[in-house]
């Protein structure tokens, strides 16, 4: 689709919508769609690690994907599931009978679902998460209308564990004895932005969109539509809004974050002025979520680790500007992550703060595991003003990302999934 031609349609229904409070707004009749990518498989279906159980698949420990079940070829912690597009509540029962286990499990590319889960010996215990499970396919549009068929992906996100026809599990430490998954119907959170929030491939680096589903009830789901290099113009012109705006549904919600590549003035096909254009494409988008009954909350970027002394100096700062004033006009929450990751870097100071980021602190934009998990509980905790808080777990401790967990005792397991190439862009 051309930039100039998804901008239109925008504007247009910009314009119809106009500003609405998100909560008392009515959701007006959208053209019919496919809403294809939201129908998953109503069949339940469990599989066991161990001895065999009735209604159950037993899963030998040297079974390679095949017939729509098994490990991924070189890993026996990387575990696929065939299933169409759409939300899977996962149910694992953890523990063992000799000795106490801890298990770790992600989901597609890293998404953390369960961390560090201990349970003592001879005792057993369930858990359950939410998966959202996407492919590229896009409804075709009618004759002559602009658009496409599937999204316009990368090629790094071609065979990419994101955008398959499989759940992917990734159980670290001690394997489940079975899993069950069921496709569900909930609310769903999607995540819109830049290499910042994506489900980064592999380790070290990390984004706080993958570390997001760790925080959240097993009643919502989080479906991580953010990828590196993106702008609001690319994101339009790659068809990854279509896909978003094709996907959703009345009672959802979406974040948006956009920043880090609309500011570059080097990249003149996608760049958006802060005062003007960039403005102008955020009321649009959130005029498109309205219409559809979506609530839209924005998200100021996290800032680069650039110092001025002891203290971060500003880049994104009329970015950021810019998402308080349009969430103010629009009557938007917002989540000021921008203020957030510099009270975080700057506790931690000049000397520490690279402990927080990819390849060993040499990035001073993308995070590592460390990093991710500290913006992410950042964000959860601006949720829990928000009436997505109800969706946020009940058991987590208030946080302040001034007062960061010492980055010398945080522990994640890392992934399997390593040595992945730098971000292209951010």
């Amino acid at each position: 689709m051309q930039l100039t031609v998804a901008l239109a349609l925008l504007l247009g229904s910009s314009v119809q919508a106009g500003a609405r409070m998100d909560h008392a707004a009515p959701a007006p009749s959208v053209p019919a769609r496919s809403n294809q990518g939201q129908h998953p498989d109503t069949a339940v279906r469990t599989f066991t690690f161990g001895p065999a159980m009735t209604g159950a698949t037993r899963v030998p420990p040297d079974r390679l994907y095949a017939d729509g079940y098994g490990f991924e070829p070189g890993s026996s912690a990387l575990f696929s599931i065939a299933a169409a597009p759409g939300n899977y509540r996962v149910t694992v029962t953890l523990g063992r009978k000799g000795a106490p286990t801890t298990t770790t499990i992600k989901a597609e590319s890293r998404r953390l679902m369960l961390d560090a889960v201990t349970v003592p010996a001879g005792r057993s215990v369930t858990r359950s998460f939410i998966v959202n499970v996407r492919d590229a396919a896009l409804a075709p549009p009618p004759a002559n209308a602009p658009g496409g068929d599937h999204v316009l992906l990368k090629p790094r996100d071609r065979g990419a564990f994101d955008w398959d026809d499989k759940l992917t599990l990734e159980l670290l430490g001690d394997a489940p004895v079975a899993i069950t998954v069921e496709g569900v119907a909930v609310p769903t959170v999607f995540l819109l932005g830049d290499s910042t929030v994506t489900d980064q491939p592999a380790e070290p680096a990390a984004s706080w969109g993958q570390m997001l589903p760790v925080f959240m009830t097993p009643d919502i789901a989080i479906a991580n539509h953010a990828e590196s290099g993106e702008t609001l113009k690319s994101f339009m012109a790659e068809l990854r809004f279509a896909k978003v705006l094709e996907s959703v549904k009345p009672g959802d919600t979406a974040l948006i974050q956009f920043g880090h590549n609309d500011q570059k003035v080097q990249w003149p096909q996608t760049y958006a002025d802060a005062a003007t254009t960039y403005r102008d494409y955020l009321r649009a988008w959130i005029a498109e979520f309205r219409r559809r009954g979506v609530t839209p909350i924005l998200v100021t970027s996290p800032e680069r680790r650039t110092w001025t002394g002891n203290r971060i100096k500003p880049t994104l700062a009329d970015y950021a500007a810019a998402v308080r004033a349009v969430a103010a006009e629009q009557r938007v929450a917002i989540i000021d992550l921008n203020a957030a990751s510099i009270a975080f870097y700057q506790a931690l100071g000049p000397a520490r703060a690279p402990l927080a980021f990819n390849d060993g602190g040499k990035d001073a934009t993308h995070h590592d595991n460390y990093g991710a998990w500290v913006l992410a509980r950042s964000i959860a905790q601006a949720m829990t003003g928000l009436p997505l808080g109800a969706h946020v777990r009940r058991d987590l401790a208030p946080f302040d990302p001034g007062r960061p967990p010492d980055p010398a005792t945080f522990r994640l397991m890392p992934s399997v999934l390593r040595d992945a190439t730098r971000p292209d862009g951010n």
